[in-house]
């Protein structure tokens, strides 16, 4: 076994020489792409600059949260940008409810409802097994063991809310909770900031996942991976994932509560087919596998270090994790206190760590043979 992890530490290691050949695209200051743009653009009702929304899940008891939320995101950002809403729920919306969400931006909000086939158990999966999981996991004091509802939503967030009808004609998005907040003005659009740079996923807060919640997810990643090499296109990126050369999984992964992505990311053949790979495995039901560890482990491995962008500028606090800037320009715009933030805590190291990775990587997918040498069986254990 030693002898395994020699050769796998060899082979990254050359495969990361290679890629500090290449040098990484260097990115404008955000304000700066504002320069180009009409202030016009930005006008209610008016198509934006890039096809891109805030869509939340959100339920109809969660009202009040999500109305504190759109207040902190309006007040800091969307006031000046009006960029639409797309709330999505598992049931029809309350008129109550899209009343008073509406009232609370001037940009347009759509609500849509997810279709059954979304949120609900696939064929394949044995319900009484899956609330045997379900109990055993209550008894380990696993977060959420119990809930069947918090297994439909990661399902979805992992693998159906970029094919939803409303989303369709959009190319980003802006994933916002209820009861989050935003301590620091946003001065810049995002969105435009990640088209011009060529970003397509961008996180504030980077956590190590609960083990208990994902005991199978890497044994599985990894036979997919086995099947379909192509899935991985950046070396550096298993670095971040494992610190044994990928015989395990270290948890890292971006909450997923914020992310500001590309749906281009999303609707690829390659992350298609790796999400049918998990959804056929059960982890959903039978664990308790969370879309940010798989939205994050896909990232990683498929996107470029340059194309995952930490908002470290953005103060964003969802309980109970804050991610607050650090540096003193910074207070000029912010309320949150930077000695509070996430990125000072070992639980949060994989935010910086993230950013630690080499700057240059792959630009081709890593040969069969390559990645067959790079990671044990899949049958290895967590």
């Amino acid at each position: 076994m030693a002898r395994v992890f020699v050769i796998i530490n060899l082979v990254v290691g050359l495969l990361l020489a290679l890629c500090l050949r290449h040098e990484t695209a260097p990115q404008a200051e955000p304000e700066q792409l504002l320069a180009s743009v009409d202030a016009n653009a930005y006008a209610p009702g008016v198509a934006k600059p890039v096809r891109a929304a805030f869509v939340v899940l959100v339920r109809n008891s969660e009202l009040a949260g999500m109305k504190r939320a759109m207040r902190q995101i309006e007040d800091r950002f969307n006031q000046k940008f009006n960029y639409p809403y797309v709330f999505l729920n598992d049931v029809d919306f309350t008129p109550e409810f899209m009343t008073e969400t509406a009232a609370m931006t001037h940009a347009n909000v759509s609500f849509g409802k997810i279709p059954h086939a979304h949120w609900s158990y696939p064929e394949w999966i044995n319900q009484t097994y899956a609330h045997e999981c379900r109990q055993r996991m209550h008894k380990q004091g696993v977060f959420y063991a119990l809930s069947e509802s918090y297994r439909h939503m990661c399902r979805f967030n992992s693998g159906f809310f970029f094919r939803h009808e409303l989303l369709q004609d959009l190319d980003y998005y802006w994933r916002i909770e209820p009861d989050v907040e935003y301590s620091c003005d946003i001065d810049y659009d995002p969105f435009l900031f990640m088209q011009r740079q060529g970003i397509k996923y961008g996180y504030t807060i980077a956590l190590h996942e609960y083990p208990e919640t994902v005991p199978t997810l890497w044994s599985t990643v990894k036979a997919h991976i086995a099947a379909a090499p192509e899935f991985v296109r950046h070396a550096a990126g298993m670095r971040w994932l494992s610190a044994d050369g990928g015989a395990t999984y270290n948890g890292c992964h971006f909450w997923s509560n914020f992310e500001i992505g590309a749906l281009s990311f999303f609707r690829s053949p390659e992350y298609l087919a790796y999400f049918d790979a998990l959804d056929r495995a059960g982890g959903f039901f039978y664990e308790r596998w969370g879309d940010a560890p798989v939205h994050a482990i896909a990232a990683a491995l498929m996107l470029q270090k340059h194309e995952v962008h930490w908002f470290e500028d953005i103060g964003y606090y969802h309980n109970p994790w804050l991610n607050c800037p650090q540096g003193a320009a910074a207070r000029l715009r912010c309320h949150c206190d930077p000695a509070k933030s996430a990125v000072l805590h070992y639980w949060a190291s994989c935010t910086r760590e993230w950013v630690e990775l080499p700057d240059a990587n792959a630009t081709a997918p890593i040969p069969a043979s390559t990645l067959i040498s790079l990671l044990p069986s899949a049958s290895a254990s967590q």
